[in-house]
């Protein structure tokens, strides 16, 4: 499952911060900002995990690693704060037109360390009592 696409002003404050910051630094011409926030187990509007697809001639002759600088640099204030993680498919406009699919984003690996310590916890209190 994935989350909501946002179209336009659609979505929260940081997903619009994210549209107008990617639009401003790259021109792009098909941008999708994609809250997967929902999926991670986050509280609701809790705007910490999101994917974004960026087509731009801007990514022209680029390496894919230099083109995931140019969105976390356009994106910098966000990823030291409130945006925890980033997907980010970045395409030329030739590149698109040839293959105009958006990646499945890749499923969540698990809960927050203070679940993965729970857990641990109640595993360890299992095996004490089985003794």
């Amino acid at each position: 499952m994935r989350g909501p696409l946002l179209a336009g002003a659609m979505g929260g404050p940081l997903a619009r911060t994210i549209r107008a910051k990617l639009t401003a630094a790259l021109q792009p011409t098909h941008l999708e900002v994609r809250d997967d926030s929902p999926l991670h187990g986050g509280p609701p509007g809790a705007e910490t995990h999101f994917g974004v697809l960026v087509v731009s001639g801007r990514f022209a002759g680029l390496p894919p690693l230099q083109r995931h600088r140019l969105v976390h640099e356009a994106l910098r204030a966000e990823l030291a704060g409130p945006l925890h993680a980033l997907q980010v498919v970045a395409r030329t406009p030739e590149q698109w037109q040839s293959d105009p699919q958006n990646p499945p984003a890749p499923p969540c690996l698990g809960g927050s360390k203070r679940e993965k310590r729970r857990e641990a916890r109640e595993e360890e209190e299992e095996e004490v009592g089985k003794k």
